[in-house]
């Protein structure tokens, strides 16, 4: 183990009472997991399931979930030079994104830079978390005009094929590419501002209070998913709305 980073709401200080505690750990493998579980059930009291790298998908990697004195704690795997690679990619202008359980749009590969920045450094006897949490703290700008320039060609893309859809009453179609296009302008949205954006959970209300959003953003984004019904001219009518926001949103974005 390389080091421990408290991460989630708690290290961005916007937690509530019942929030948990999210405990990045990482590590450089091979990963002592037996170590890991021994430590959990003192810890806990009992046995604890807690997996081998990789028993959580390809980009959460892996983890416990633990109740600790009555609070909820959850260890999240992180490999350190995984974590390296992807900030390499970052300063290049590079990111992808990995389908994994639980993030409907996918895991946005720099979101392992923007942990690291966001994150509060609990153990690190190396100093090699802090150091690369000073170097992610500088958001790179060949990333920032990479996820502005996908949003301006990819969104109007693919609410085009969405109209396919819309003709058909497709609305589960419809709906999966309204919410693709949503994500695409929260992630140019911070991308502009300079701010991470890790996973899909508050993204649009996040995205709303930024600078560059309109007034009105998370209130028009949300209403694209409160289509009245699956009939065709219901379906285009949230269309039209959604490339009106998508054009102002991205009109207002500096190159």
């Amino acid at each position: 183990m390389v080091g421990v980073c408290l991460g989630g709401s708690r290290a961005r200080g916007t937690h509530g009472p019942d929030s948990d505690y999210d405990l990045g750990l990482y590590y450089r493998p091979p990963l002592d997991t037996t170590a890991l579980r021994l430590l959990a059930a003192e810890l806990t009291g009992g046995p604890v399931e807690v997996t081998e790298p990789g028993g959580w998908g390809p980009w959460v990697d892996g983890g416990g979930w633990l109740t600790v004195d009555g609070r909820h704690v959850d260890w999240i795997y992180r490999d350190l030079d995984r974590v390296h690679r992807v900030w390499q990619e970052c300063r290049a202008g590079r990111f992808e994104i990995g389908t994994q359980p639980g993030h409907p749009l996918g895991v946005y590969s720099h979101a392992y830079a923007g942990e690291v920045a966001l994150g509060r450094v609990l153990a690190d006897p190396g100093g090699e978390l802090r150091a690369l949490r000073e170097r992610t703290r500088h958001y790179p700008e060949p990333l920032r005009d990479a996820l502005i320039g996908n949003a301006r060609w990819e969104a109007p893309f693919v609410l085009g094929c969405a109209r396919k859809g819309a003709s058909r009453g497709d609305s589960f179609y419809v709906a999966g590419c309204l919410f693709r296009a949503v994500g695409l302008l929260v992630h140019a949205l911070h991308a502009h501002a300079g701010c991470w954006v890790l996973n899909e959970k508050g993204a649009v209300r996040a995205a709303g209070q930024l600078p560059a959003a309109p007034p009105d953003f998370a209130e028009r984004a949300h209403a694209l998913f409160s289509v009245p019904d699956t009939s065709p001219e219901a379906l285009g009518a949230a269309l039209d709305d959604a490339e009106r926001l998508v054009a102002e949103v991205c009109g207002g974005l500096a190159g």
